[in-house]
């Protein structure tokens, strides 16, 4: 969307507010002011015709971005799929990191074998449960960690009256309404804020309505009912260098430490970028082998230079860190 298009924005969304019967309500005041002010109903044009061509267009529009983000959607979960049947095949030739190992550049599919490797490691039986588990109270997990959930699939939480993925750009919400008859828009409420939501039914208790634990672009958010029984909520993120950890201030926080991003080839990366995210990649599974870091050896290195070029030290009563 163009600025010149989004130039109204906060104007339309202040009056929004105002009329708690949501679109209809908004759309009777708009055609309220044109049979007032202006000729737009008696001027002889063909106004039902003029109208219909715009909410098409539209509705074409909008239609069309769901689209490409459904198909975005789904062709990152077969990359990730692709990704998890390579590494099954490939598992036998996975570990050949030795303490004396050296950062070298990774091609591709090393590089891609390499994450897929540690990100296989984390994953456990409890994330295919319908709800998510807390994580148990074991040795291994860092204290803050004690008491999270772990992520379900799609890198969210799957939550008793609603479940919610995400990406680093943008979450996806879809709220069950548990109703016997097929809902449309009049039948519900659903109010978006920069940092608010409120989904529910029309004259019920809603079903969400709190803040949310980040902003969002309320202008490129979009809510859709789906098979007239669900809600399903998409909303990009203002931050999205970052994971959220709950949906709602309210709700219960997941480990982002077990959440598994989409496998993306290193070499879409510039170099700068790729460089660093080998080196990452490397220290995190030195790390998991209890073998030391690129840093770590670096050091130790230079120590081990020093000490060999001044062979008149004592260095035995030294301590380093």
């Amino acid at each position: 969307m163009s600025a010149e298009e989004g130039r109204f924005d906060s104007m339309l969304f202040a009056m929004a507010e105002q009329h708690p019967g949501g679109v209809p309500d908004l759309l009777a005041t708009i055609a309220a002011f044109l049979n007032r002010k202006t000729d737009f109903f008696t001027g002889g044009g063909n106004w039902e015709k003029m109208l219909l061509e715009i909410f098409r267009e539209e509705g074409n529009k909008a239609n069309a971005l769901a689209e490409e983000k459904k198909r975005e959607r789904e062709a990152a979960e077969k990359r990730r799929q692709e990704s998890i049947q390579r590494k099954k095949k490939e598992e036998e030739n996975a570990k050949k990191k030795t303490e004396g190992a050296a950062i070298t550049e990774l091609t591709d599919e090393e590089a891609e074998k390499l994450q897929m490797e540690i990100e296989q490691e984390k994953k456990t039986p409890e994330e295919d449960a319908s709800i998510s588990q807390p994580i148990e109270d074991t040795e291994e997990e860092d204290e803050k960690e004690k008491g999270k959930l772990r992520p379900n699939s799609g890198n969210g939480c799957d939550l008793e009256k609603y479940r919610w993925t995400q990406t680093l750009q943008e979450v996806e919400l879809r709220v069950p309404l548990n109703v016997n008859f097929n809902v449309r828009s009049r039948d519900v409420v659903v109010k978006i804020g920069k940092k608010s939501l409120t989904v529910g039914l029309k004259g019920q208790e809603p079903i969400i309505n709190g803040d949310l634990c980040a902003e969002i672009k309320m202008e490129d958010s979009v809510w859709v009912i789906q098979d007239g029984k669900s809600i399903q909520l998409n909303f990009e993120k203002v931050n999205q260098m970052s994971w959220w950890d709950r949906l709602l201030t309210t709700d219960p926080p997941i480990s982002t430490r077990k959440i598994n991003p989409e496998p993306s080839k290193l070499s879409d990366l510039d170099g700068e970028t790729r460089s660093l995210v080998e080196k990452m990649m490397y220290d995190q599974r030195q790390k998991e082998m209890g073998l030391p870091t690129s840093d770590e050896q670096n050091k130790q290195n230079v120590l081990k230079k020093f000490m060999e070029q001044h062979p008149e030290m004592d260095f035995s009563k030294c301590k380093f860190n």
